[in-house]
């Protein structure tokens, strides 16, 4: 697992190991980035499906209740098969852009 803290964004690219070994390491550091906005990056994962997905939702909502953001980034899942509540984007450059609309979003009180 590699983190990258830039600008108030913590990114976490996975390199090897399961997705329940991410997601052990996520939970076991989560107190290291829990002030920042997070984009998990799984694109070292050759595929992927919604349940898999579903793993994360409830670091999530943890994460999104305290006004930060959560983005999961993969290209390998079909978009409209993930439920709302979990914010998953095909491109890095997307959940940077999305992480800005929704601070934007914060600051107007929406």
């Amino acid at each position: 697992m590699i983190v990258d803290k830039n600008n108030g964004i913590v990114t976490i690219t996975h390199e090897k190991g399961s997705l329940q070994q991410l997601l052990k390491k996520v939970d076991t550091n989560y107190k290291k980035f829990d002030k920042n906005h997070v984009i998990i990056n799984l694109f070292s994962f050759s595929s992927l499906n919604q349940n898999d997905l579903l793993e994360f939702l409830e670091v999530s909502n943890r994460h999104r209740k305290n006004k930060h953001s959560f983005v999961l980034v993969t290209d390998k899942v079909d978009f409209d098969q993930i439920p709302e509540e979990l914010v998953v984007v095909p491109t890095l450059q997307e959940a940077h852009d999305l992480i800005e609309m929704e601070e934007i979003e914060r600051d107007l009180g929406f």
